[in-house]
């Protein structure tokens, strides 16, 4: 794997996040559509990213576990792991059973009932939480990433190519013909 991505969880993980938000959104779509004709489509948009969103949270949940098992981290980051370790769990649990019931009992295009929406968007709630302290585990905790260099004088010791006004004013009252020179965004000298 290359070394930048120590496992494809970062990666793998985005998928179910995507579909269950997908699934919950077309849930209470299609209940408010109910009657109309474009109730059925939403209905079939619900139930597939429902099932989908389900079947990609297991290999997520499994590359999860192998970076739980494998990233370098300290008590804390271990404390914050085991945190997002049991959300993801649970979470991964209420899907299986949400998206078992559903394939099990309902069509492709039967507009869902307002309890199993709820159910849903509880579902989907699991998963954002399950998201947030995944997240602190990368921002917080640095967990998973490539160490940043140390600044050598402390941040304002380089320049990071701001423009300026000729009054010493950061380049936000500079318009482009003010300026002798094209500016890239992307510029960034040190």
């Amino acid at each position: 794997m290359p070394e930048i991505i120590p496992n494809l969880h970062p990666l793998l993980v985005h998928f179910p996040i995507a579909l269950l938000s997908v699934a919950a959104f077309f849930h209470v779509t299609a209940i408010g559509m109910r009657g109309k004709s474009c109730a059925t489509h939403c209905a079939v948009v619900a139930h597939a990213a429902l099932w989908l969103g389900a079947l990609a949270a297991l290999p997520a949940a499994f590359f999860g576990w192998q970076a739980f098992n494998s990233v370098n981290h300290d008590e804390a980051g271990h404390a914050a792991m085991l945190v997002h370790r049991s959300w993801a769990l649970a979470t991964l649990v209420l899907l299986a059973v949400l998206a078992g019931w559903d394939a099990w009992r309902n069509k492709v295009e039967a507009i869902p009932e307002g309890w199993f929406a709820t159910a849903v968007i509880a579902a989907w709630a699991m998963v954002a939480v399950t998201a947030w302290h995944g997240g602190e585990l990368v921002y917080r905790h640095g967990l998973g990433v490539m160490a940043l260099p140390e600044a050598e004088a402390g941040h304002g010791s380089h320049n990071h190519g701001v423009m300026t006004n000729g009054e010493g004013h950061p380049h936000a009252d500079v318009l482009p013909e003010d300026n002798a020179h094209e500016h890239s965004p992307y510029e960034h000298t040190h």
